[in-house]
């Protein structure tokens, strides 16, 4: 029922429509219908007329008897022809008058079509003017919040000038209760320094009173032999007191002192992160400090001698971190924001945020002089940065065809070797930005961790994602040694290893069982296979032991560090 309703309206709006443009054409059609059968209807008069005259002529011609036509017959034949000849002539008209109210009729018709037309044309017109006029409305009223914005932008910044301005005096201030701290530690020290000089005259004094008491031993020397034994026995002399301490001191677990310690055993099991911990580093000047970096977006700085944390340094939150490197007062941290934060750990504040990359961060190193920084991205770059000043300099772009895992840098910071996703290694020279070598295909599926020999540094250490670590001469691009296990699998881009300070051994950890295998450089076997993660070994570093002697550390997918001993 409605369908059939829908149906007819729709019928009847279609009716309405198309019927209006021929009223007219069917009104002039009914006008001159009206006209033909009027027409018509007179014609057939006259015909009647025509043929009643006719009847009467032959009357009268009967009626005659073959005489000629008379006058009155004459007379009737002229008039029948005048007749003939108006009919004809006033259908002649009435045909043209048809013609040319059908012409009117047709041009009346295309008049109102033009109408039609020129009306619906000038409804678009207006629905456009009413568009034009919408998006002025609309443009306006951005312009109106541009320049709200922009009047608070001026604010902020006046804002901003009186900080700037109230932070400088601050720092004016604090210049002026610096200088007199420092004029005061000054004036402090030069009275430690008085104190020292009395304390020197005091053991001037108590020297010499040590001097007589060694002359009155002497004088006890002289009694009896038994009581002199007795008493050499019970005092040994300076110099073997001394002797005794170094060969003390000789024996205590220092670097340097007993070399490089092949880890045997975990000393300390730290859950680091409540996330995976995704790199390790020792610092490179040798303190008893090792840096992790997390997917919780957090450095951790840790003291290796108890297994303390030092710091903690924050990241974005919500980015992980997927390289650190520490070296001395510095601890860097790169991760997935596409920038780099370099923190002073005296202070414990960020002093830098490297921006400048396109895309995530994979790796970063510390120059062995603290004075500039490698990162490597996702972007398929390398940038060098200068930090010695408070406002950093980006100096060189080193630039390739694929993301790099992995970077280091040489002794001498003079050459840069990276690792890539394409499996293969390249090398640099920092200062120029050139490429100086390339070794393609290195590594089956990427390569992940890169490290010049710390002994070598003609000697590059590679781990791939074919789960394989490799020694290579850059000299010669051949591979010296390769170290694998059936049970060592690489499963991460991030996945590093390492070699031992001096260079004897190569370890890196399992990113599947969780083992952490020791390789020995001269021959390749296994020396070690150590298990004290649960899960994936994300990370390895060895350090040169600083004070405490502690050297490998690993982290793991659980964000657990350990402390091997």
């Amino acid at each position: 029922g409605d369908m059939l309703s829908f149906v007819h309206r729709s019928l009847l709006h279609r009716n309405t429509v198309e019927t209006e443009p021929f009223k007219s054409v069917f009104q002039s059609n009914l006008a001159l219908q009206s006209l033909v059968d009027d027409f018509q209807y007179r014609c057939e008069i006259l015909d009647q007329k025509v043929i009643e005259q006719s009847v009467e002529i032959d009357k009268l011609s009967a009626e005659a008897g073959g005489k000629g036509p008379s006058k009155n017959e004459i007379r009737q034949r002229e008039k029948i022809e005048k007749l003939q000849e108006q009919l004809n002539e006033k259908l002649r008209s009435e045909v043209e008058a048809s013609a040319a109210a059908l012409k009117i009729a047709t041009e009346v018709s295309d008049l109102k079509d033009l109408n039609t037309s020129q009306q619906a044309t000038i409804s678009n017109l207006r629905e456009e003017n009413a568009r034009v006029e919408k998006n002025i409305t609309h443009l306006n009223s951005k312009l109106a919040d541009a320049e709200s914005v922009a009047r608070l932008a001026e604010k902020q910044y006046m804002g901003l000038k009186d900080t700037i301005r109230s932070l400088q005096e601050e720092n004016d201030e604090l210049k002026k209760v610096n200088h007199e701290l420092v004029k005061r530690t000054v004036t402090e020290k030069e009275g430690m320094v008085d104190q020292i000089n009395k304390m020197n005259e005091m053991v001037e004094k108590l020297q010499k009173e040590v001097d007589m008491l060694k002359a009155l031993q002497k004088q006890e020397d002289r009694r009896p032999g038994w009581l002199r034994k007795r008493m050499v026995i019970a005092s040994p002399t300076k110099e073997e007191s001394t002797s005794k301490d170094e060969e003390k001191d000789n024996h205590s677990r220092r670097w340097g002192a007993m070399g490089v310690i092949c880890p045997s055993e975990p000393k300390h099991i730290i859950q680091a992160h409540p996330q995976e911990a995704t790199a390790v580093k020792y610092d490179g000047t040798g303190t008893d400090l090792v840096a992790t970096a997390s997917s919780d977006s957090n450095v951790k700085i840790w003291d290796t001698s108890n297994g303390q944390v030092r710091a903690t340094l924050r990241g974005g939150n919500g980015h992980p971190m997927l390289g650190v490197d520490i070296s001395g007062g510095l601890a860097v941290g790169c991760g997935s924001d596409k920038t780099c934060r370099v923190w002073n750990l005296r202070t414990q504040r960020m002093i830098h945020q490297l921006a400048g990359h396109s895309h995530k961060i994979t790796c970063v190193r510390l120059f062995h002089t603290e004075k500039e920084i490698i990162t490597g991205s996702a972007d398929r770059s390398l940038k060098v940065w200068d930090i010695t000043r408070s406002t950093y300099r980006q100096t060189t772009t080193l630039r390739h065809s694929s993301t790099s895992n992995s970077v280091d840098v040489s002794s001498d910071a003079m050459t840069s070797v990276s690792g890539h996703m394409d499996g293969g290694i390249r090398f640099w020279d920092v200062r120029s930005g050139e490429r100086t070598l390339d070794i393609q295909s290195l590594h089956q599926g990427g390569v992940t961790s890169v490290q010049f020999s710390p002994n070598n540094s003609t000697q590059i250490l590679t781990n791939g994602r074919d789960s394989t670590l490799k020694l290579v001469d850059m000299r010669t691009c051949a591979t010296l040694q390769v170290f694998q296990h059936p049970e060592f699998r690489t499963l991460l881009n991030y996945a590093s290893c390492s070699l031992s300070p001096d260079g004897m051994y190569a370890a890196a950890g399992s990113t599947s069982t969780g083992d952490v295998f020791v390789w020995k450089v001269s021959d390749g076997s296994v020396e070690k296979k150590m298990k004290a993660h649960e899960t994936g070994v994300c990370g390895l570093a060895w350090g040169s032991g600083g004070t405490s002697g502690q050297q490998v550390a690993t982290v793991d997918r659980n964000g657990v560090l350990v402390l091997w001993a």
